[in-house]
């Protein structure tokens, strides 16, 4: 059952994918709250959701303070998880993080949360360190479910495996968000951009008539220096920042503001809208 008002609180918030996901969901939220550190991404945040607290380090909330909330959303930070990166894990300070979402879930008990991580996660110490997370959940009072969705079935043209895990506080009503049914139905989803599939690593993206080749350059960190190049015959450039923005679901000029060094940076660490707002439309049965 949906709430008249679904108080949300976001960790880890970027520029606002899980939020603006609800959003295109047509579900009823207040964000109660959100937590950034990156300068960039929060003055984002303060342009679109005006007037809501950032409180900043995610190490340094106190949960005794925070207002109520119905769901905790967050990304968090993904890097110690990657396949890219050297995978150090809870070993790795950005790596705990995780056990301030703990800490918080802990002492709010929400009735749901949806977190996003990258698929390395599930490889990462031979599985153990997945298996740590969901244990800890299931600790905490949850029911846990866990997909690997890949956003071009999501209506945007790139192909970005990402792990989703959906909690369920014990005693309440919970729908299933994930189930192959739904596989199969959400796989049906056609992307506006998308013209042609030319396999897992290159999409064709059709922008003002003119269709050319997106060659995927990385994931995760790699959006420092721009995700994507666009090749069209032997012309090789980089995605514009906007395109980048339609990449991931959001509007046009949603980062508009920052240079685009910042955002490339930030869009390549956001979570894709679209995916957000199918998952919100399963948890909340719109």
């Amino acid at each position: 059952m949906k709430p008249s008002k679904i108080k949300v609180f976001s960790m880890f918030s970027g520029v606002g994918g899980f939020e603006l996901g609800f959003q295109q969901a047509n579900l009823q939220t207040q964000v109660v709250g959100f937590c950034e550190i990156d300068k960039y991404a929060s003055q984002i945040l303060e342009t679109k959701f005006k007037e809501i607290k950032n409180y900043g380090d995610a190490t340094k909330i106190n949960e005794t303070k925070l207002p109520n909330f119905d769901i905790l959303v967050g990304g968090f930070p993904c890097q110690p998880f990657s396949m890219a990166g050297k995978r150090k894990g809870f070993d790795e300070a950005r790596g705990t993080l995780f056990f301030d979402v703990a800490r918080i879930l802990a002492h709010k008990k929400p009735r749901n949360f949806i977190l996003e991580n990258v698929k390395g996660l599930l490889s990462h110490n031979k599985g153990k360190t997945f298996e740590t997370i969901l244990g800890i959940l299931s600790d905490l009072g949850y029911i846990v479910e866990w997909e690997l969705l890949n956003s071009k079935n999501y209506g945007v043209p790139q192909s970005r495996e990402r792990v989703y895990i959906v909690g369920h506080l014990r005693g309440q009503s919970r729908p299933k968000v994930f189930s192959f049914r739904k596989s199969t139905e959400k796989s049906n989803q056609k992307p506006k951009l998308l013209t042609k599939n030319l396999g897992q690593a290159q999409r064709v993206f059709s922008t003002n008539g003119i269709s050319v080749s997106i060659i995927a350059l990385g994931g995760g960190q790699g959006a420092k220096t721009g995700l994507y190049e666009v090749k069209k015959g032997t012309q090789i450039r980089r995605l514009t920042p906007i395109e980048c923005e339609r990449l991931q679901g959001f509007p046009d000029n949603w980062t508009e503001g920052l240079s685009d060094t910042q955002r490339y940076k930030c869009l390549g660490n956001a979570v894709t809208t679209n995916v957000i707002e199918w998952i919100g439309k399963q948890l909340y049965e719109c």
